[in-house]
């Protein structure tokens, strides 16, 4: 692989009993799962992990189970963002007192910042109770409504915030990716975080990648970078095109519900999901592997250790 680039970090789904509580004992093999696939890090309670709909205690329990079972040089980020600040605080905290890598933040979902300079003062009340630990700004306008160009806050923190290490960016505008490299002249880590766009990404600059599909296609991912790395261009676009026909196969069948399904036809049964996502019926759940086998998943997807 080539090494400018730096790897893979998966945000894994929250693995829930069907009375809808934790089962973190599962974190260890989701894990030695990501592992031998060539995974090097988590990005814990986020997205995929359904992290806003968890409570506070649960965020905890979960991010140290993961900070217990990862191996050295496994790298866990814990988000910590949520509406309330002092909620999104003794997250950041706690993370510190386990021994996380860093801590992550998407900005207020509801109350919304209306500048730069205002976001930039609430990942600053963060960053100062995650004590030592680099924090990354979660940037997805998309789901958040929060569309300030990252460029312009990593701009503003370079002297403001230096706990600011970078940023996860989920986004389709590669045009500001690119801005956003270019920041400080490069001294931020970016995480790129649309999977269906990661051939696009690389070529833009990217050199890291976080998304939900590394949980159970990391091999085809790296067989992208690989290919990328050598200059063969043809292999990389074939890899990406089944990227992007698996992943609108998981939209159309139920998104993160569709997620921890194929996560249990992996071998890591991470449950259902929380309300108000809804948990597909069996008869949905076959439809899903059936439409995978046809697009050739099982060929490609990640193996059990």
């Amino acid at each position: 692989m080539d090494s400018s680039f730096n790897g893979f970090i998966a945000p894994p789904p929250t693995p829930m009993a069907e009375d809808g509580g934790l089962r973190p004992e599962v974190i260890e093999t989701q894990a030695a799962a990501l592992v031998a696939n060539g995974v090097a890090g988590a990005f814990v309670c986020g997205t995929t992990g359904e992290g806003v709909s968890l409570t506070v205690d649960e965020r905890m329990q979960v991010a140290r189970r993961w900070r217990e079972v990862a191996p050295e040089g496994f790298r866990v980020i814990v988000h910590v963002g949520a509406l309330a600040l002092p909620d999104a605080q003794a997250l950041a905290g706690h993370a510190a007192d386990i021994g996380a890598d860093a801590v992550a933040a998407l900005p207020p979902l509801y109350f919304k910042p209306a500048t730069v300079d205002d976001l930039l003062a609430w990942l600053a009340e963060i960053a100062s109770a995650a004590k030592h630990l680099p924090l990354f700004y979660y940037h997805m306008p998309d789901f958040t409504g929060v569309g300030l160009p990252l460029n312009e806050l990593l701009a503003a923190a370079e002297k403001r915030l230096p706990a600011l290490a970078g940023a996860k960016f989920t986004y389709e505008n590669l045009c500001e990716f690119r801005l956003c490299l270019q920041v400080g002249g490069g001294r931020y880590e970016l995480f790129y975080g649309r999977d269906q766009m990661l051939l696009a990404a690389l070529a833009t600059g990217a050199r890291g990648a976080i998304g939900s599909t590394y949980n159970f296609a990391a091999p085809l991912y790296r067989r992208l970078v690989d290919a990328w790395a050598r200059g063969d261009l043809d292999a990389a676009r074939a890899d990406q095109t089944r990227s992007a026909e698996m992943i609108a196969v998981l939209r159309r069948r139920g998104g993160l519900a569709a997620i921890k399904a194929v996560m249990k036809m992996v071998g890591v049964d991470c449950g259902p999901v929380r309300a108000p996502l809804r948990q597909p019926a069996a008869e949905q759940i076959d439809a899903l592997a059936a439409e995978l086998e046809g697009i050739g998943f099982f060929d490609y997807c990640s193996k059990r250790p």
